[in-house]
């Protein structure tokens, strides 16, 4: 899958791209896609747990990173059989990649901000999903 862009209306679509791409690799930019700034942990967890009850729409995927440039950290991760869950907290996107070695590729990353996900998209190879 090389880099590229699209923009998409919401998580559903999000993933059936994502499942189109077979991607093996999602990133999702955590604020405001996951849960808005300034949210509770009650909100940040809930909405980590949302989207990680959907991740049977991609059979492919391997890996999911919840990644944010904030400090705010999940009370706990979600289990999925046969998926690596992780989150980053202060990624520093896009201009620290050291976090994402390794993540197999085809890959997407879906964000709101094309100068922080997207550039991390474009030096990651992956798709950029703007959503």
């Amino acid at each position: 899958m090389p880099a590229g862009y699209e923009r998409l209306a919401d998580l559903s679509d999000v993933l059936a791209r994502a499942r189109e791409l077979a991607a093996r690799t999602l990133i999702f930019d955590v604020e405001p896609l996951v849960a808005w700034w300034d949210t509770s942990q009650q909100t940040l967890d809930q909405g980590i747990a949302e989207v990680v009850a959907q991740l049977d729409q991609v059979p492919e995927v391997r890996d999911v990173m919840f990644a944010t440039n904030s400090d705010r950290r999940p009370s706990a991760l979600p289990s999925v059989p046969g998926v690596r869950v992780s989150y980053l907290a202060s990624a520093g996107k896009p201009l620290r990649t050291g976090a994402y070695r390794g993540l197999p590729g085809p890959g997407a990353v879906i964000g709101d901000q094309v100068l922080t996900d997207g550039v991390l998209a474009y030096r990651l190879g992956f798709t950029f999903l703007h959503w």
